[in-house]
């Protein structure tokens, strides 16, 4: 390995170990874990299908497409995760995370996070924008306070979400009509 890259490493591994909570007490250690769990995948495609199938026709088309977003992205995320494949911060809490996706690079959660952020201020209304643009960077900060990520992870989830948030945003109207082209019911109100 390179000299450099082993001092950037390094210097990743020293200040995400400095961004960690040393002393977790219940109240605190609470509030990042929720905000830590609050950006899982499943979490969000389940509360989007729920939304989605209320099938108000505010939000029907939102939660569709926020849904085939997140999905595109989670997928890109784990091929680069399966190909990096660095291992996770050591640490005791998210053994969910450790033991079904125990690689870290990039952030899964951070890369989501963004994404959302993007999405939600692209397709409003603008309280929801700005409820999630206060949400996405709480999380992303809960991924290396909590011990799961390394700086430089959450960085790159973070730069991967605002490339595919964007990128999302400009294939709406191509997504949307091919979409409606083979599954018309996916983003039409009932």
């Amino acid at each position: 390995m390179h000299p450099v890259l082993k001092q950037i490493i390094q210097w990743d591994a020293d200040w995400s170990g400095k961004a960690r909570l040393s002393r977790k007490t219940p109240l605190v250690k609470r509030v990042f874990s929720f905000l830590a769990h609050s950006g899982d995948s499943w979490f969000w495609l389940i509360g989007l299908l729920v939304v989605w199938g209320l099938g108000n026709p505010d939000w029907h088309f939102r939660a569709a497409y926020l849904a085939f977003a997140l999905t595109v992205e989670a997928v890109f995320v784990l091929w680069i995760k399966f190909t990096v494949r660095r291992r996770r911060p050591d640490g005791e809490w998210g053994a969910i995370y450790r033991n079904t996706d125990p690689h870290s690079f990039p952030s899964g959660h951070a890369a989501r996070a963004a994404l959302l952020a993007v999405l939600a201020v692209g397709l409003g209304p603008a309280w929801f924008a700005w409820v999630v643009v206060i949400w996405a960077p709480l999380v992303c900060a809960a991924r290396v306070v909590m011990g799961v990520h390394y700086l430089s992870d959450v960085a790159a989830g973070i730069v991967l979400g605002l490339l595919s948030g964007s990128l999302a945003l400009a294939a709406q109207s191509w997504v949307v009509e091919t979409a409606n082209s083979i599954l018309p019911f996916i983003f039409q109100p009932f």
